[in-house]
Order: structure tokens, then C-alpha cells, then sequence
């Protein structure tokens, strides 16, 4: 509940901020000079209804997308050893960070790879890819578990969804502002909307989308570092820096989005501002570092 009251102040104050910037710079009456007439008000409240719907509709969807999707197997009553060490590891971490034991599932990947998902850290999902099972030591395993409960009990899913959806807000607020002036100002439109109205904002979006990748993206990384230190506590330090090792022995794991991958500069600066995992390496080494 705290995290949701600091999302809605947030906002509130964010609303806020961006009504007096543009009363003291005057903004609306520049704008309004130019017959851009446009409700910035209710225009910022029109984005933050279309930025956080989707945001919190992907959110409630998470687990069950995760679950088809991924093709996740739940383990409802353990079949086997493996299973039921998982379980026991998971419930036992869980007590720990003191959270409700989130559902545990596997699906089948080569790739040493794990998850955690869900609309709250009382409703979540951990999952295992059969490849890790396979390919680690139970103490990797193990401190790979923490990591994901780590994200679970920081409620890394929801602050994910509530900074997306503020990011979604703004982008689509000064997106529709850009493509109101072009029709007004540029092409004299003086009555509803025009082709090049939408076709600007369209554009817009997409470029401002991109550009706040980089802060979205920012904070993934920021949070791994967070999952880490957690998982260091919850199975170790010596077993969390032996499992990022394993991973980096696996492979160098997919960081960029697929939309940005052709853009990419691979291992430059550009590359590591979309990149939703800091390098292993980093990851290594801060753990090394830590007191």
C-alpha cells in the first residue's frame, strides 16, 4: 500500500510541477498565441489514465503470460527430488524475507535462465528453466532463487509497472503536444485533427519511447544489483558470485531489447544504455566489493 500511496503522490506532485512550469514560463499563452488550443490539465490526466492501463493491465496479466507463454509447469505436489527441494528452498527463503511462498514452477529451456512475476509479492511466481537445473551446482541454484525472491520481496514487479506507466504518461503527453502544434502551427489545421497530426504524434512517440528507454532500463539495472546483494544474504556471497560465474560461462545473456538490437553498438556506450542487466562482470564485482 505504501508503494502505491508514493506512486499517486508521485504523480500528483508531477502534475504539479509540470502546470507551474508552464504557468511561469508561459507556455500556454505561447501555445495559445500560435492556435495550439490545447487543455494541458486535462491533457496530462487524459496520458496518465492511457500510460498506466497498459502498464497495470500487463501487470495483472503477468503471471498468466508467463505461465502460457513460457509454457511453465507449476509443481503442485512434488514429484520427484528435484521438486521437492525447490520447493523447500523456496519456502524457506520466502519465511525469511517474509513473504506469502509465491508459486514455483520449470520450463523447459537449454539455457540456465530464471524469473519472478506477479501482480504482488504475496501473489507471485518463481521459475526455474530446466536448462539451470541441468547446468548448475543446487548451490547455484540456490543463490539464483534468492536473487528472484529478492526481486519478489522488493516488489521489483510492481515499482517496474508503476515506472513504465509513468514513463508511458509523459511520453504520450508531450507526443500528443508535438503532433497539436505541427497541425495548428505548421500546417493551419484550425478544427479537429489532421493527417499530420497523428502522423507526428505517432512519430513522436515512438522517438520519445525511445529516449526513456534508457531511464526504464536505468532502473532494471539498478534493481539486478539489489537482487544480488539479496541473494547474496538469503544463499550466500560465495554462492551468488559462483552462480553469476556459471552464468557467464553459459552464455552472455540477451540484454538489449529486439526493437533496439539493430541500432545497437555492441559493447559500446550506447549499447549498455538499453541493456536491462548490468554485465556480469559488474555484477561480479560488486558483489566482490561488498562489505
Amino acid at each position: 500500500m505504501m508503494r502505491i500511496f508514493l506512486f499517486l503522490a508521485t504523480n500528483i506532485a508531477i502534475m504539479v510541477v509540470v502546470s507551474i512550469i508552464f504557468s511561469l514560463f508561459g507556455l500556454n499563452g505561447i501555445l495559445a498565441s500560435n492556435g495550439v488550443d490545447l487543455d494541458l490539465n486535462s491533457l496530462l490526466i487524459l496520458s496518465a489514465v492511457i500510460g498506466m492501463t497498459g502498464s497495470f493491465i500487463s501487470l495483472a496479466m503477468s503471471k498468466w503470460s508467463a505461465k502460457r507463454g513460457m509454457g511453465v509447469q507449476i509443481i503442485e505436489h512434488p514429484q520427484n527430488q528435484t521438486e521437492q527441494w525447490l520447493m523447500d528452498v523456496v519456502t524457506r527463503q520466502a519465511r525469511i524475507v517474509d513473504i506469502d511462498t509465491p508459486e514455483v514452477g520449470i520450463f523447459q529451456s537449454v539455457d540456465p535462465n530464471a524469473f519472478a512475476t506477479g501482480m504482488t509479492k504475496n501473489s507471485s511466481l518463481v521459475a526455474v528453466s530446466t536448462g539451470l537445473l541441468q547446468n548448475m551446482s543446487p548451490d547455484e541454484v540456490e543463490a539464483v532463487i534468492g536473487h528472484e525472491m529478492t526481486h519478489v520481496a522488493n516488489g521489483d514487479m510492481v515499482t517496474m509497472a508503476l515506472m513504465q506507466g509513468v514513463v508511458n504518461t509523459f511520453v504520450y503527453f508531450f507526443a500528443t503536444i508535438i503532433g497539436h502544434t505541427v497541425d495548428r502551427v505548421i500546417f493551419k489545421n484550425e478544427e479537429g485533427h489532421g493527417i499530420a497530426y497523428f502522423v507526428t504524434q505517432m512519430i513522436a512517440q515512438i522517438a520519445l519511447s525511445f529516449l526513456a528507454s534508457m531511464l526504464v532500463m536505468w532502473f532494471s539495472r539498478y534493481r539486478e544489483f539489489k537482487a544480488d546483494a539479496g541473494g547474496a544474504k538469503l544463499a550466500g556471497r560465495e554462492k551468488m558470485i559462483n552462480a553469476l560465474r556459471a552464468l557467464a560461462r553459459a552464455h552472455e545473456p540477451r540484454e538489449l531489447p529486439d526493437q533496439f538490437a539493430a541500432l545497437a553498438i555492441n559493447g559500446g556506450a550506447v549499447h549498455k544504455l538499453f541493456m536491462s542487466h548490468p554485465p556480469l562482470e559488474e555484477r561480479i564485482a560488486a558483489l566482490q566489493n561488498q562489505r
